[in-house]
């Protein structure tokens, strides 16, 4: 089932959305098959308003969550600022992350929420 999930500012959980609605919020996701995805309009409207609305997220098939993708290679976090970029970045070197073959969403306690890649 393809999916796009974003961080929920307000539930400070990601919340996961099908066809357009949400069907469940959760601290952790695995996707495979990613496209990182931001809304230019929606991205304007930030920039404009000062206000934050749901206008990026990562699009992607909902993965194996007890499979250990540790093993597998080198991640990457990434990160999306509007005020500074249009895209999704690596927070290493900066530059925009477009797609991933596995993404890992997650949020610990009392910390931001994390998104490495495998790309």
């Amino acid at each position: 089932m393809r999916v796009e999930v974003y961080y929920n500012l307000h539930k400070k959980t990601f919340s996961v959305r099908h066809k357009g609605k949400v069907i469940e919020h959760t601290d952790r996701i695995v996707l495979q098959d990613v496209t990182f995805a931001v809304q230019p309009a929606g991205r304007a409207k930030v920039l404009a308003e000062g206000k934050k609305n749901v206008h990026a997220f990562v699009r992607g098939t909902i993965g194996e969550a007890q499979h250990d993708w540790n093993t597998i290679g080198d991640w990457a976090d990434c990160s999306y600022n509007p005020y500074k970029s249009d895209t999704f970045v690596n927070q290493d070197t900066n530059e925009p992350i477009h797609n991933a073959k596995i993404v890992k969403l997650q949020k610990h306690p009392n910390a931001a929420p994390n998104i490495t890649a495998f790309y």
